[in-house]
């Protein structure tokens, strides 16, 4: 599976329509006596980058680098629009002016937060073969510094027939992956791209099959395939899923937990920006649509134009069983991101337990010890010690097993959350930065032996101890499998 540390070497090279998404939410209480709609008292007005530029918020959002490319007007919505884009890190939104055509701009009507209307401001004709010309020699200027390119086209003007071709030959040219999201029902204009996403209207679209069963995904996945030069098809099903199909390789489908849905808004620059991260890190285009597919179920729980954290990612991926697997190594974190993932859980109200030891023989005075964490916390994050560290409590001739070894082997195990390996002696250091609710520990420790025990209460959590199994321990395994072997 996918090793999410990598997402901050992609970077990813952006090109398609921009917009501005405005929301305007408010209250509904009576009709209009001039004619018979509702009037909404207006509460609030929030602007968010969307299209292209929302794609690019989300490839931030993952951890990766992102070059956006797009056209707006000469305006106070294009200003706008890069004034939120220059408060993103790991965004450079490079940006052509056209003087004699407005930004896009969506507004979103809301009351009591559900949308009742939405109106458009956009001139949608194609651009000039001049404003051709700049954004192709800027997209060719770009392409060498990139692992993998995106169109985004909401088919606003400024991927033309011209553009598009221009841009996939010089990245085949240049072994460059490139991803598509269409707005057309003529897909050979993206001829030569590595993955086109289109959703079930799209696909009906282009083939004629509406794609409700797997089998008749799989049957329009190979219309397209067979139909245009494209290497792969990613068909997005709503609650269905998501269909595969490569070149040569049988159609993989992947399932979508059931979830409340409150806004799909964005839910498809979603799984682009998530596919072409995954792509871009060398991951199989089977584990990048898996992780996309995860993706777009956390974002259509979120309000508007909503993006997906890497930490949010990796947690739903460690919990998801809808591809029949789940790999333990998902579970393993790098401290910065474990932080995040912890802020993300206590935004949910849910309260986070941490235990820690060497689990250098994994017995079942550890499982039981795990067990009751568990069940006393909503998310078991463990800490495993280095195998320095290790060495250092224990003696040279320790750990048995190396850290990854340990910490994928308690990754494994359905009632932990997170594992995460650290250096120190003690996991001081970590306690201070997840701020654990619950600190779970053997009896054979005092509570007043506890490292960290004083940051967790004053934080007004709980210190608990778990009476240990008795004989049960690693020592003691080493020490019986040595009298056997004598």
């Amino acid at each position: 599976m996918l090793d999410y540390l990598r997402f901050s070497e992609v970077n990813v090279l952006c090109i398609g329509d921009v917009m501005l998404d405005c929301f305007v939410s408010g209250d509904v209480g009576r009709i209009s006596p001039e004619g018979p709609v509702p009037v909404m008292r207006a509460r609030s007005e929030e602007y968010f980058a969307g299209g292209a530029a929302n794609v690019a918020r989300n490839i931030s959002s993952l951890g990766a680098n992102c070059t956006l490319i797009g056209v707006v007007g000469n305006d106070s919505n294009g200003a706008k629009l890069h004034g939120l884009l220059d408060k993103v890190e790991g965004i450079s939104a490079e940006f052509v002016l056209l003087e004699k055509r407005p930004t896009t701009i969506k507004t979103r009507f809301l009351g009591h937060g559900q949308q009742m209307l939405r109106v458009d401001f956009e001139d949608a004709s194609t651009i000039t073969a001049v404003e051709e010309d700049k954004v192709i020699a800027s997209v060719a200027s770009m392409i060498p510094a990139h692992d993998v390119v995106v169109l985004s086209d909401y088919a606003k003007g400024l991927l033309t027939e011209r553009v598009v071709k221009a841009v996939i030959a010089a990245c085949r040219s240049q072994g460059k992956p490139v991803i598509v999201d269409p707005k057309t029902s003529d897909l050979s204009r993206y001829a030569g791209s590595a993955v086109v996403t289109p959703n079930q209207k799209e696909t009906q679209a282009v083939t004629g099959i509406w794609p409700e069963t797997d089998q008749e995904a799989e049957l329009a996945g190979e219309l397209i395939l067979s139909r245009f030069d494209i290497e792969a098809v990613l068909i997005t099903r709503a609650e269905k899923g998501m269909t595969l199909v490569e070149q040569g390789h049988p159609p993989f489908h992947i399932r979508t937990e059931a979830k409340e849905v409150f806004d799909v808004v964005g839910a498809g620059d979603t799984v682009i920006a998530t596919l072409a991260v995954g792509v871009g890190s060398h991951a199989s285009r089977v584990d990048a649509a898996r992780i996309a597919n995860a993706a777009a179920g956390i974002v259509v729980g979120k309000k508007g134009t909503a993006t997906v954290s890497a930490a949010e990612l990796r947690s739903a991926l460690s919990h998801d069983t809808s591809s029949g697997e789940v790999s333990p190594s998902d579970k393993l974190f790098e401290r910065e991101y474990l932080q995040s993932l912890a802020e993300e859980w206590r935004a949910d109200d849910l309260k986070i337990g941490f235990t820690n030891g060497c689990f250098d023989l994994l017995h079942v005075g550890h499982i039981r010890l795990l067990q009751f964490a568990r069940e006393n916390c909503d998310r078991l994050i463990v800490g495993v010690n280095a195998d320095s560290s290790v060495k250092r409590l224990k003696g040279p001739s320790r750990p048995i097993n190396t850290e990854k070894d340990r910490a994928e082997l308690l990754g494994a195990l359905a009632f932990v959350d997170a594992v995460v390996i650290f250096d120190e002696d003690t996991p001081l250091e970590v306690i201070q930065e997840v701020r654990p609710d619950v600190l779970i520990k053997g009896a054979d420790y005092s509570i007043d032996k506890i490292v960290g025990a004083d940051i967790v209460m004053a934080d007004g959590g709980r210190v608990i101890t778990f009476e240990i199994v008795p004989g049960k321990s690693t020592t003691a395994t080493i020490a019986r499998s040595k009298e056997n072997t004598v």
